[in-house]
């Protein structure tokens, strides 16, 4: 018996189990979701593109067939709904293919709305975990900070983000720190609720061991208090990133001059470019995917390093 002989058997035995674990994985069933996306998707850009096909077509002297007619509503230059393959054609273009430092790189637009998100999500983070700490050692902090943090998620950072750019403006202050002001505004509100709990969580009974042993107010808060907030903390900061990105975007739409997948959005909406507001969009939403991402590892490796059991 050759060794092709032997090495085929092993070989489908190997993609059967390859297959068999994709199976029972959650492999198969978001590839599964993702095709049904993607097949709605052009199936909807036929749909959305054809009336301006069938002008462009009639203008032009034009019949073509069934096939050449979906080709040509999934290809157009300013379409209604791009198609994923003239998103990701876009993505690519102006990523890889155009040098970083231009102004019309969506890298670089990423990296100006990223330096915004994280600024303003440090900022953020940092005030949360501040007034938790204010809120849980005062009783009276607790009754008058709570009702006007609540309060302040209720004006909409559509009508926030200008002012504070042009106030911010008036006085000389521009560029990153305007929006990551705006980014912090946001991502503090689910820090300051998530660490309240999270401080308050130890039981009565953990408390009262605590006063036993006649630990102080300091020791209660680093050996007992803090390592049950921190799942909170995460958990907080998960939500805190993301909402942290889309503060950013939205002072760049105040903003134009500073540049950001804001800008990129605004100006495609200006110019009738929708392929590049679906780029700008998509790569905004990768981004925050990946700082989400990041945050998760930052607890895995702050829970191995407490101790934490998988």
């Amino acid at each position: 018996m050759s060794a092709a002989d032997i090495s085929a058997p092993r070989g489908a035995a190997g993609m059967r189990a390859f297959l068999a674990g994709l199976w029972r994985g959650s492999a198969l069933p978001v590839i599964i979701v993702v095709l049904a996306i993607l097949s709605f998707w052009y199936v909807m850009a036929v749909q959305m593109n054809a009336p301006w096909q069938v002008k462009l077509n009639e203008r032009a002297g034009e019949t073509v067939s069934a096939f050449a007619f979906i080709e040509q509503t999934w290809n157009q230059t300013k379409p209604v709904l791009p198609t994923p393959h003239q998103i990701v054609a876009e993505i690519w273009e102006a990523t890889i293919a155009t040098d970083f430092s231009s102004r019309r790189s969506l890298a670089y637009h990423a990296w100006v709305t990223l330096s915004a998100t994280l600024l303003g999500f440090v900022f953020g983070t940092a005030l949360g975990v501040g007034l938790a700490i204010i809120i849980i050692h005062n009783d009276a902090s607790n009754r008058s900070l709570m009702p006007w943090i609540i309060a302040s998620q209720t004006v909409p950072i559509l009508a926030i983000a200008p002012m504070v750019v042009v106030g911010l403006g008036a006085v000389g202050v521009t560029g990153m720190v305007p929006k990551a002001l705006i980014s912090m505004y946001l991502s503090f509100f689910p820090v300051v609720v998530g660490m309240v709990k999270g401080l308050r969580s130890p039981e009565a009974l953990q408390l009262d061991l605590m006063h036993t042993y006649y630990a102080r107010p300091g020791q209660v808060f680093t050996l007992l208090r803090w390592p049950s907030a921190v799942p909170y903390l995460f958990a907080s900061m998960r939500v805190g990133i993301a909402i942290s990105l889309i503060g950013a975007v939205v002072g760049e739409l105040s903003n134009a001059a500073g540049g950001g997948l804001g800008v990129r959005l605004l100006t495609g909406s200006y110019n009738g470019q929708t392929i590049q507001i679906w780029a700008a969009l998509l790569l905004a939403a990768a981004l925050a995917a990946v700082l989400v991402y990041l945050v998760e590892l930052s607890e895995r490796l702050v829970n191995t390093m407490m101790g934490v059991r998988p």
